[in-house]
């Protein structure tokens, strides 16, 4: 901080500039080892309890795109963006916490004795509570999109987040499985001009209680 104003850096300018793309260059692509490491990227997001409870579905060839458009409102972004990536969050499910935490310990962070330590209270945070686990598995996906849309940013590509898609209809054409929740759409890609800036936001004064 400077006279109390933040200073700025390449990650507050990739925020700052960030906009919900909808024009996209319909003749560029991502490679797989892009998408790829735009979700290594996303995993690298915050998760309850270590759940690591998401899974990335990447719609980029012309079939795959066909068989999402008309479920999903048909959106051109779906259509013209590199790849929409399906972002599911999976139910939480404490069970699987001893071997998401396996390459903690094995990594020397955190002792093998501290691992029941945190699958019991996950197990009674979530275990008879369905609510809870569906809350899990949103926030979960949601933490996962924002990092690659950041990231994305960072790489001068445009993203769009939509919610604008038939659920059980994606559920079904792309095989998810029954813990798995889709929880948004993110479209991701080079641009093509016509793009508008990030639009201005609420006061701080409005948003903001401090106690």
């Amino acid at each position: 901080m400077t006279n109390g104003m933040i200073m700025s850096n390449a990650v507050i300018e990739c925020i700052l500039s960030r906009t919900a793309a909808k024009y996209y260059d319909p003749s560029a692509a991502l490679s797989d080892d892009q998408i790829r490491e735009l979700v290594r990227m996303g995993t690298t997001a915050p998760t309850s309890f270590h759940l690591q409870n998401w899974r990335f579905i990447a719609v980029r060839t012309p079939e795959a795109k066909a068989r999402l458009g008309p479920i999903a409102w048909n959106q051109a972004a779906i259509t013209e963006a590199a790849v929409t990536f399906i972002v599911c969050g999976q139910l939480a499910d404490s069970s699987v916490i001893p071997e998401r935490l396996a390459p903690v310990v094995e990594a020397g962070i955190m002792p093998a004795r501290m691992v029941p330590e945190w699958e019991t209270p996950a197990r009674g945070l979530y275990q008879d509570f369905p609510r809870r686990q569906r809350d899990e598995a949103v926030r979960t996906a949601t933490f996962g999109a924002a990092a690659m849309i950041y990231v994305a940013r960072s790489w001068g590509l445009g993203s769009t987040p939509m919610i604008g898609f038939d659920a059980d209809a994606v559920h079904r054409e792309f095989g998810l499985a029954e813990n798995e929740v889709p929880v948004m759409l993110l479209s991701i890609g080079p641009e093509r001009p016509g793009n508008w800036p990030q639009k201005p936001r609420r006061p701080v004064a409005d948003v903001l209680q401090l106690v």
